[in-house]
């Protein structure tokens, strides 16, 4: 069955497409993409009037838990939170139990994201055998596998010796690198941003050096290889200093932040709140700014959601005790759109944040509406307004800070490989 959508706000970066229009998509792919289509014989008509149709958004940068932790998510709930939130993809970090070193994992992955069927799953492999940062990982076998890219995300690659060898492997495979920029050093045994806030709350606090120092170190490793470095949840108005000077020098660098760190800060974790207790921590409205701004500016490349689902076991404990993390799938797209609506981003800034950087890092297919393109689309309702609830959340967990926020903006209809697969 053919699907026409018709006269959506069609916003496209690769082609610079910014209009009112249609797409007509037939066996799975996009066939045309025009101001009007009209078309005979039988077709499945969606009118989006009001609606914006982007290429389907790509979270780089999420934890699925599966395999073993799947009393926190896994992978079919997870799809079912990506594609409610408008994802058609998503990239899973390697932080599993067993972790996804070797290919047999990153196998099993692939194998149980076809049984899902829902959105694309790409697997990010390990940097080092088990993260425990001494011995490389077998990049060439992984990305055999079926592995996008490496990264130790949830631990950093302490040794700057072996972070450049990985550099240096990884562009024998032509594998993204991902660094969680952290000096432990700086960081051991810290539970929020370093201020007034982790004094008031009596609380070890984690420097914004400790990200500064390991943004520059990468970046800089990235320049001594020539192999570009990808830069996980960038939190500080320091390591955007970093980051800027490298992308004028021609440092070949990317970064992501992700929504918490531009909507939220220290203050979320006043009264010992768990669910805002992430890491890299929420920073100062100083450092808030200076995220905003390097979205704006293009000195971060994308929105990626760090999705880190927990269960109460994990979260409803005493705040040292708790795990880091928060979900971001489903609240990622209204939380961007208020950049839009601050007039801070536009709107087809907001998608190539959202999709055609995403997939240009990850070097996946996506991130555009050519015709010819597989139709992974979305289509999102600027002006709907919802409230955040536990009961709304596809996620198995449920520690969102943004609980009872309201919210104006949602995805109303994804689509991956011509294939509806939410409505809402």
């Amino acid at each position: 069955m053919k699907i026409l959508i018709r006269k959506a706000r069609i916003l496209d970066p690769s082609q610079g497409l910014d209009q009112e229009g249609d797409l007509l998509v037939e066996e799975g792919r996009i066939v045309a993409l025009d101001r009007e289509i009209s078309i005979e014989g039988p077709v499945e008509v969606i009118e989006a009037r009001g609606l914006w149709l982007m290429p389907g958004l790509i979270d780089l940068h999420v934890h699925l838990r599966e395999p073993g932790e799947e009393w926190k998510e896994d992978l079919e709930s997870g799809s079912r939170a990506a594609a409610a939130g408008g994802f058609t993809a998503v990239a899973c970090m390697p932080n599993t139990r067993p972790p996804n070193d070797s290919p047999e994992v990153t196998r099993y992955i692939l194998s149980r994201a076809r049984e899902v069927n829902l959105v694309r799953i790409y697997p990010v492999a390990c940097i080092s055998k088990a993260q425990q940062g001494e011995t490389l990982a077998p990049f060439g076998e992984l990305r055999e596998a079926g592995a996008v890219a490496v990264s130790d995300d949830g631990h950093p690659v302490r040794d700057a010796g072996l972070m450049r060898l990985a550099l240096e492997y990884a562009r024998s495979f032509d594998l993204p690198v991902i660094s969680h920029a952290e000096e432990p050093g700086l960081s051991a045994g810290g539970q929020v941003n370093e201020g007034p806030i982790s004094a008031r709350l009596g609380l070890k606090g984690i420097p914004a050096e400790a990200e500064e120092v390991a943004v520059f170190r990468d970046a800089a490793l990235a320049r001594l290889t020539g192999h570009p470095v990808h830069l996980a949840h960038v939190s500080t108005a320091g390591a955007v200093a970093v980051l800027r000077r490298a992308k004028e020098e021609g440092w070949p660098v990317t970064a992501e932040t992700a929504p918490h760190y531009f909507t939220l800060t220290e203050e979320a974790v006043l009264g010992y709140n768990t669910n805002a207790k992430v890491n890299p921590p929420l920073r100062s409205e100083t450092d808030r700014e200076a995220i905003r701004e390097a979205l704006a500016e293009g000195v971060i490349d994308a929105i990626a959601t760090d999705h880190a689902p927990h269960s109460p076991l994990e979260k409803e404990v005493e705040f040292p005790a708790a795990a880091f993390g928060l979900i971001g799938l489903e609240t990622a797209v209204p939380l961007t759109l208020k950049l839009v609506r601050e007039g801070l981003i536009s709107p087809l800034r907001m998608a190539e944040l959202l999709s055609t950087n995403p997939a240009r890092i990850l070097k996946v297919p996506g991130g555009t509406l050519r015709p010819s393109s597989p139709a992974d689309l979305t289509l999102i309702d600027p002006e709907a307004v919802w409230v955040v609830t536990e009961e709304d959340l596809h996620s198995k967990s449920k520690n969102s800070p943004f609980l009872g926020w309201e919210m104006q903006g949602r995805a109303v209809l994804t689509m991956v490989g011509g294939r509806i697969v939410w409505r809402r």
